[in-house]
């Protein structure tokens, strides 16, 4: 960029944030607006299976993009309440960067952009693999945050907590829309459920509609996991026609428990942490400066006055 009298604006409001080092980076991908999207393109209640392997395949295809990107997790249709709308779904999805990744020198502006960007442009490009038969009305956009977590335990129990979210709200949700379906109204069954506990869904699945909510498919009530999973992959033949296989990681989606010790003790890959670079403590405390030509307030509360 050439010297001139204006490139102040640049030198002097443009600063970037760079996550902390020695952190695990989760970069969490949610839809907006997604009520008006599901209900515009007519997905199934509470799951469309069509939609949950779509995203799938935007995850498995960030794995394949971005090297650094160690695991991603994804959930079922999930629905937040909101006064305006009551359920309002949205299909977020988790991606953990390794813990010693220099992406984009850990820029936390870059990592969220692209991320998000690239995930929408798969997200149109694949639209007709899963929807052959629907034409995409109105463009899907995402949202994005990125999150640092300090060490192997606070990034299995993050894992863990959004599996745990994922069956209390697929539970709730197949009972709330095998009411509607029923007849009830929206209201009605969101009355229905309240106060209800985990095992009152149960009967109510059982009793009225002969559902055994264990046999629901494993990706609607465990999510999905996307990893690189070791494999043994045929590389070459020998001089005499034998194939030479090679272990080589090859990025999978799964619907299984990750909130137990088994999965991560048998991929022990996955989660592998770092070495701690001694020239990074000094990085950990570098400060941003504040934007220049603003006004600057230091508000002083008083701390523990009460005693």
């Amino acid at each position: 960029m050439a010297n001139s009298e204006y490139e102040y604006v640049k030198r002097e409001f443009e600063y970037d944030r760079h996550l902390p080092p020695s952190n695990w980076i989760v970069v969490r991908i949610d839809g907006c607006h997604f009520h008006r999207f599901s209900k515009i393109h007519a997905f199934e209640k509470p799951n469309d299976e069509n939609a949950l392997n779509l995203m799938n395949d935007c995850a498995t295809a960030m794995l394949e993009k971005f090297p650094d990107i160690v695991f991603a997790y994804g959930v079922s249709d999930e629905y937040r309440y909101d006064i305006r709308h009551p359920f309002i779904p949205c299909l977020p999805y988790s991606f953990v960067f390794r813990e010693e990744t220099q992406f984009y020198h850990r820029r936390e502006s870059k990592i969220l952009s692209l991320c998000v960007s690239y995930f929408t442009s798969v997200y149109v490009m694949k639209w007709k693999d899963f929807f052959p038969n629907k034409e995409l009305k109105e463009p899907p956009y995402f949202d994005a945050r990125a999150v640092c977590y300090p060490n192997l335990k606070t990034i299995r129990d993050y894992l863990a907590w959004r599996q745990v979210d994922c069956h209390i709200n697929n539970q709730y949700n197949t009972c709330f829309w095998m009411l509607v379906k029923s007849g009830k109204s929206e209201q009605e069954a969101q009355l229905a459920l309240k106060g209800t506990f985990a095992k009152d869904k149960n009967e109510l699945l059982a009793q009225q509609f002969q559902i055994k909510y264990d046999d629901e498919p494993a990706m609607f009530r465990k999510g999905s996991s996307v990893y690189r999973e070791k494999v043994e992959t045929t590389v070459k033949t020998d001089d005499y026609g034998n194939p030479i296989k090679r272990p080589r990681l090859k990025v999978t989606v799964a619907h299984i428990d990750i909130i137990g010790p088994e999965f991560w003790e048998n991929h022990q890959h996955i989660l592998r942490e770092g070495k701690f670079m001694l020239e990074f403590v000094k990085k950990i405390g570098i400060g941003h400066m504040l934007p220049p030509c603003n006004w600057i307030v230091i508000r002083i509360n008083a701390c523990q006055f009460d005693q």
